[in-house]
């Protein structure tokens, strides 16, 4: 019996490349598997083997997307898979934009199926509509689980049989519809739920509606010279050796600092904590992100009233919208009992 041949799309990380001083390397190709393709292979047994791994650096696809996607179809073609498996991403998002975006390129050139996994926050999903994406766990520790769910939904599109429901499978849904015979017209099913929601038991919608946050527009700040501005960053500027240990990724805390006494950000005094870009121009000069020199400039020549003598720093890297929420209203909070009429909120 002919094996399966399985080609595995990863980033500079996974590849065991390197971290962010690598996020620019172009693409690459190497037989047999690397780091999580390795779990891969063991998952997907004897039937069927990684015959190349081939990885990008996530900056470099993001920034050239298009000619990256040129270099890894013409890479993987040459190993004439039986399907593509990218990632999974987890909560990375330039990671998870890149693996939809091959596994667009490559199913559109190379006609083969392809599958990927991410986070249910994750950007690359709205990017991957259409394909077929796990839904995963937030990170990284959670690997074997959503490969588990990824080779057995991965051997079904290979061997052509029958793929069910989202909810049967693990996938997000991919906005196909497709017509079938129920047992029970629209109408009764639509009364039935109904029935069930009024009795308050549990009932399942067969057309869910998306739900966006929506957030009114303050009014305009009017007359800055006689108002007190803040700044607030998701960009991770902290002081030098990061005090309250704020994770490089899927933050759990903000961190409130002193500007007081400061003209501007320095090397000496600040970094940045964050581990979703390059971090070497940010920690040349913090205000890049935090344009504390800027603001009290306009402090100085009466364009703004004062500068708030607090800013507030977190990660946005993988951070989870439920925690961006908690943090959100806790520096509101502390905001409003301060006076500050306006904030700048900045990011990477």
């Amino acid at each position: 019996m002919k094996k399966i041949r399985v080609v595995h799309y990863i980033n500079q990380f996974f590849a065991q490349i390197g971290a962010e001083d690598k996020a620019h390397v172009p693409p690459e190709i190497k037989k047999g598997a690397l780091g999580p393709g390795i779990l891969l292979q063991q998952l997907l047994g004897n039937n069927a083997e990684v015959v190349a791994t081939v990885f990008c650096g996530d900056n470099y696809y993001a920034e050239k997307s298009e000619v990256a996607s040129r270099e890894i179809v013409t890479m993987v073609a040459k190993y004439q898979p039986d399907i593509l498996i990218a990632g999974p991403a987890f909560n990375a998002g330039r990671y998870g934009i890149a693996c939809s975006g091959v596994c667009h390129a490559v199913a559109n050139k190379l006609s083969i199926p392809v599958i990927t996994g991410m986070f249910k926050e994750n950007p690359g999903i709205e990017i991957g509509r259409g394909l077929y994406i796990i839904e995963t766990a937030n990170s990284a520790a959670k690997m074997k689980d959503a490969l588990t769910m990824i080779v057995r939904l991965a051997l079904k599109l290979v061997n052509n049989e029958e793929i069910g429901a989202p909810e049967e499978e693990g996938y997000f849904p991919r906005g196909i519809r497709e017509n079938y015979f129920a047992e029970k017209i629209g109408a009764v099913r639509a009364v039935d739920m109904l029935l069930l929601k009024l009795a308050g038991e549990p009932y399942k919608t067969e057309y869910p509606i998306p739900s966006f946050d929506r957030v009114p527009p303050s009014p305009p700040v009017i007359g800055l010279k006689n108002q007190k501005i803040a700044i607030v960053t998701s960009g991770g500027i902290v002081p030098k050796g990061n005090p309250d240990r704020i994770e490089s990724s899927s933050a759990s805390k903000f961190g409130e600092y002193s500007l007081a006494g400061l003209d501007k950000l320095t090397a000496a005094s600040h970094e940045t904590a964050h581990g979703g870009y390059d971090p070497v121009y940010a920690n040349q000069d913090p205000n890049r992100v935090l344009p504390v020199d800027v603001l009290r400039q306009l402090e100085r020549e009466g364009v703004i009233g004062k500068l708030h003598e607090l800013y507030y720093a977190t990660v946005g890297n993988g951070t989870s919208v439920a925690n961006a929420k908690k943090f959100g209203a806790e520096i509101a909070t502390r905001l409003k009992k301060a006076a500050v009429s306006a904030v700048i909120l900045t990011s990477t």
